[in-house]
């Protein structure tokens, strides 16, 4: 815990976002993955996230990852008989994975994280150009 409550408040976003980050990756690599049966295909992540009380600061609140869990999408019932991964009837299985939408929820993401990275640079600035004052 720091002594400065801004250090704790972008700190816990930006572990939030870099967990937000890692299940978008996760959902974009796995994007053209099949499956031979609905329950074997790969399930969409997402994570979610909840405010959380820091430790020994009084009505000061930071971000925390309540849980990451599969999106609740059925696969996707391709028919390709030729596939090696294909079921008898000829059916593959993908996830419904949006890639244009990961990719926006990616950009958002990285923004939200390099805004947390100004706000502790400028945070820091702030400490260090106060304890210079009356020098």
């Amino acid at each position: 815990m720091s002594s400065l409550p801004i250090f704790d408040v972008a700190g816990s976003a930006l572990s939030a976002q870099s967990v937000r980050l890692n299940t978008i990756a996760s959902n974009l690599a796995n994007a053209d993955t099949v499956g031979r049966t609905p329950d074997g295909a790969y399930k969409p992540i997402e994570p979610t996230f909840e405010s959380a009380p820091l430790r020994g600061q009084e009505g000061m609140s930071g971000v925390k990852v309540l849980r990451v869990d599969p999106l609740d999408k059925p696969a996707i019932k391709r028919y390709e008989p030729g596939h090696p991964m294909a079921d008898a009837e000829g059916y593959i299985y993908a996830p419904d994975v949006d890639p244009v939408a990961q990719m926006v929820n990616l950009i958002s993401a990285s923004r939200g994280y390099q805004a947390n990275v100004e706000v502790l640079n400028s945070a820091r600035e702030l400490a260090l150009a106060t304890l210079t004052i009356g020098r």
